[in-house]
């Protein structure tokens, strides 16, 4: 089902939904389904799933260096289905511009319509690690925009090369993301909102927004953003804090605010694990005030750990 239906069926109820990220080459999938199930009682309609660019690694090799480019984790698409077929719950693939093709793009959207994945979640994708900014791979998309008008043409018939008139054309819920604090590299969050707006029109469903830690910030957002006719849900995006690297990290990544509130309490601290206790408590407050606002989904940014995220939806669902 699409993530659009799935709020629709809801009928004003907010739902709870999580991020994951594939687990490293090498790695078991239990560990995946470790994290995972003890978040189902919660009844997540969906499950995001991320997805790596290429890194460049070295590897020592007769006393020099050998730059090798490759995916340490790879395997999302195959994690969505096996998520799927476990759970019998929704998944949605990240698809990225930067370290694909146009091509290798149509073939996972091809296998995600084999597979039954109805959503995608549409994103530009970071710079690659020894990059300043990002640069769009060869054959690649450059901007989200241009992936969301590649998924909205294959719901049309219309491959990359040819059109096919069939009964069976794939009809995926596109998701994009929004940013409250505006995107690190755009000049004002006027021009982002624009940015945005564009992409809906190209026929995004929904958005989901980087992570906050200030509710006005996503208020003032979704505000600002119906002001230039965006209508589609945007579904807040939550990250609880969980040790004190964090409080500088976070802003040097993703530009975002911390408020002073939140900085106190975690420079109180003695330990990570007090940190991770501060973390929690914040973002349940967060959670009820978005959820008595009437939000469709609280979604939650994992990053491979659930004990936390498990406590703070054990406050709210």
């Amino acid at each position: 089902m699409k993530v659009t239906d799935h709020i629709t069926n809801a009928k004003g109820k907010t739902l709870f939904s999580f991020e994951i990220v594939p687990p490293v080459k090498g790695k078991n999938i239990q560990e995946l389904y470790n994290n995972i199930d003890p978040l189902m009682e919660f009844n997540p309609p969906f499950i995001d799933v991320t997805t790596s660019r290429e890194e460049t690694i070295y590897i020592k090799k007769e006393g020099l260096l050998d730059k090798k480019t490759t995916r340490m984790r790879p395997g999302t698409v195959g994690i969505c289905a096996s998520i799927q077929h476990k759970y019998n719950v929704d998944t949605v693939p990240h698809v990225l511009c930067g370290g694909f093709t146009k091509e290798e793009t149509e073939y996972l959207l091809v296998d995600c319509h084999y597979l039954g994945i109805q959503n995608v979640m549409a994103l530009r994708g970071d710079a690659r690690s020894e990059q300043k900014y990002f640069e769009p791979t060869e054959g690649g998309h450059p901007f989200a925009i241009d992936l969301v008008k590649q998924v909205q043409a294959l719901n049309c018939g219309k491959y990359l090369h040819e059109t096919i008139e069939s009964e069976h054309c794939s009809d995926f819920c596109i998701g994009v993301a929004g940013y409250p604090e505006k995107h690190l590299e755009s000049p004002s969050l006027q021009s982002d909102l624009k940015r945005l707006k564009e992409k809906v029109d190209a026929g995004a469903d929904y958005v989901v927004t980087q992570m906050f830690f200030d509710n006005k910030k996503y208020f003032e957002f979704v505000e600002a953003a119906k002001e230039i006719g965006i209508t589609v849900p945007i579904i807040p995006g939550i990250k609880p804090i969980a040790v004190k690297r964090h409080m500088q990290l976070l802003p040097q990544v993703f530009r975002i605010d911390m408020p002073q509130d939140l900085i106190e309490a975690v420079d109180a601290c003695a330990t990570n694990k007090d940190v991770r206790k501060v973390g929690i408590e914040w973002a349940i407050q967060q959670s009820k005030e978005l959820k008595a606002a009437g939000v469709p989904v609280l979604h939650y940014y994992s990053m491979g750990k659930s004990d936390n995220i498990k406590a703070i939806a054990e406050a709210l669902f």
